[in-house]
């Protein structure tokens, strides 16, 4: 086991507890998705969690898919989740599962509490089994069903096994206590008939196990020794309790409670994404916009910024809600000392240095990273024509407007003081050319006879200079009027993408998919994998350099 740390959790105090009284020798813990949807940065809560107590203990982390509804699951979601846990760094090792793989024994374990006496077959229609459940407040009643002999009801469970009872005709129903307060404590359903193929079996069943009744089977099966899971749960856990002792499992496993990861205005339930993506709103479950591990990967989110973030926000019983403004925080954190800082303009006007010989061009020498000396140096080309931002530029400044204007003195970031003399527009009036001469004596960006300047601003030259498309992102719901409108539908931003084309220096060109970038004042950028092309690159902004969030 690792170094006690000062503060602990209340689920590594449990943990604890539990080897220093010898329930179990060691920790096994597991990450148990459905395979019906991409994984969001909640389950990232839960992927880290599991797999750093194993870690932190020594122990095992197993990797599950609890494929038990084929219905609506597929091999799509199993391949991409387990791209994002690989991602993140959770490594299950040999340890990788299917809920599917233990069907036969579920089966059996079906037949044992049938034997016990503690199932039934019920053929009670959907509704008629929920009047009989009862209310929150109102005990349930006893389903006609109840009484039938335990040889009856394995004759009905293999024909059901069979083939010959239709969907919806017949369920298993454990045998609990339909006076329960706790409303899944009354006979819940443990099988239901599906004649549906499955991603893994195929045609082999035409019976499935409820997720209540298979999951902790698996657990005791793989011998998980803490099952942690979110709080919605909690309610469960005298049925998952109730499976594994009626079971008579020798080592059952724990189940233990904690609250879910929530972020203000963002959309995570799977049923809005799914819809976003059917109806061509985002650029499938990847889309940068969301917070899909997919779509935060894509974005440029580093593994370690999720992970720094999901331990700022700790582990707790009490349910609450993070701003997005900490995510950001993180990878911010995380990039600043890894990323080379480049010059790219994202809406460029034309800058003519008018003094600057025409057809010469000459090489400066810059650092990649003032942080980070270990990032080294490259060189960018500097000439007679040159990109600017449009925004860097006004004709007629308002005041403390310290960059380019027709009489202002600035510096080009890493090159020379440049004074503005005047500008050409087009028949609309829109600037399409800035004209400035340069001082020689300032290379390098410093004047030797001291003088000052208040503004710099980045460049990219003409002549080397590449095209790029860059990407701005905004939250997909507009933040101001909140996530969703009064008929539940989602209140979209019609402004979370913004595309744009751009100039980027030359180095650029080359970069890598997935490689990130700080662009001089406008945030930090990642190679979109998807889109990008060879001497076509695609950059997305992941954050803007600007934060709100302080810790």
């Amino acid at each position: 086991m690792s170094e006690e740390r000062e503060s602990r959790n209340f689920i590594e105090n449990e943990i604890d507890k539990d080897l220093a009284e010898g329930v179990y020798d060691h920790v096994v813990t597991r990450f148990p998705p459905e395979p019906n949807g991409y994984l969001h940065i909640g389950h990232a809560k839960s992927i880290l969690l599991n797999y750093g107590l194993a870690k932190e203990y020594g122990g095992t982390f197993h990797m599950r898919f609890d494929d038990t509804n084929p219905t609506k699951e597929d091999t799509e979601f199993v391949d991409s989740i387990k791209s994002d846990i690989q991602w993140l760094g959770a490594d299950w090792g040999e340890h990788l599962y299917f809920a599917s793989d233990y069907f036969d024994k579920m089966y059996e374990a079906a037949v044992f509490l049938i034997k016990k006496g503690k199932a039934y077959c019920s053929d009670l229609s959907a509704d008629e089994i929920r009047e009989y459940r009862g209310t929150l407040t109102e005990p349930g009643k006893k389903d006609p069903n109840s009484d039938r002999s335990v040889e009856e009801n394995l004759q009905i469970f293999e024909d059901m096994k069979a083939g010959k009872y239709e969907d919806g005709a017949m369920v298993l129903r454990a045998k609990i206590d339909m006076a329960s307060p706790n409303i899944n404590m009354r006979d819940p359903i443990i099988y239901r008939v599906a004649h549906i193929s499955h991603h893994n079996t195929g045609d082999k069943w035409c019976i499935y196990p409820m997720y209540d009744f298979a999951h902790p089977i698996e657990d005791a099966i793989e011998g998980i020794t803490h099952s942690i899971c979110t709080l919605e749960f909690e309610d469960h856990r005298p049925l998952y309790d109730w499976v594994v002792r009626e079971l008579e499992y020798p080592q059952p496993p724990r189940q233990i409670e904690f609250a879910k990861l929530y972020l203000t205005n963002v959309v995570t339930g799977k049923r809005y994404i799914k819809k976003l993506v059917q109806e061509g709103i985002v650029d499938g479950w990847d889309d940068p916009r969301l917070v899909s591990i997919a779509g935060l990967k894509r974005r440029g989110y580093t593994p370690e910024s999720i992970a720094k973030f999901v331990e700022l926000c700790g582990v707790s019983k009490a349910n609450s809600s993070t701003d997005i403004a900490m995510l950001e925080y993180c990878v911010r954190e995380d990039l600043k000392l890894k990323s080379s800082r480049m010059m790219a303009v994202i809406d460029p006007v034309e800058l003519v240095i008018d003094n600057y010989p025409e057809g010469e061009s000459e090489e400066l020498t810059v650092s990649n990273n003032l942080e980070n000396e270990s990032l080294g140096e490259r060189k960018v080309t500097f000439s007679k024509h040159l990109y600017i931002e449009r925004d860097d530029f006004m004709e007629e400044p308002p005041k403390k407007y310290f960059r380019m204007f027709p009489g202002n003195e600035v510096r080009l970031m890493n090159a020379y003081f440049v004074t503005c003399t005047s500008c050409e527009k087009d028949e609309s009036g829109k600037v399409i050319r800035i004209h400035a001469t340069y001082d020689p004596e300032t290379r390098g960006g410093n004047s030797p006879d001291g003088r000052k300047v208040k503004g710099t601003i980045h460049w990219v030259d003409a002549s080397t200079a590449g095209d790029a498309v860059i990407r701005l992102y905004e939250n997909i719901v507009d933040e101001e009027k909140g996530v969703y409108n009064e008929d539940g539908s989602l209140n979209l931003n019609p402004n979370s993408l913004t595309v744009c084309n751009g100039k980027v220096e030359k180095a650029l060109m080359d970069a890598k998919a997935l490689e990130s970038f700080q662009f001089v004042r406008n945030g930090f950028f990642t190679t979109d994998f998807r889109d990008s092309k060879e001497g076509a690159p695609v950059f997305n902004r992941i954050v803007s350099l600007k934060s709100s969030f302080k810790l």
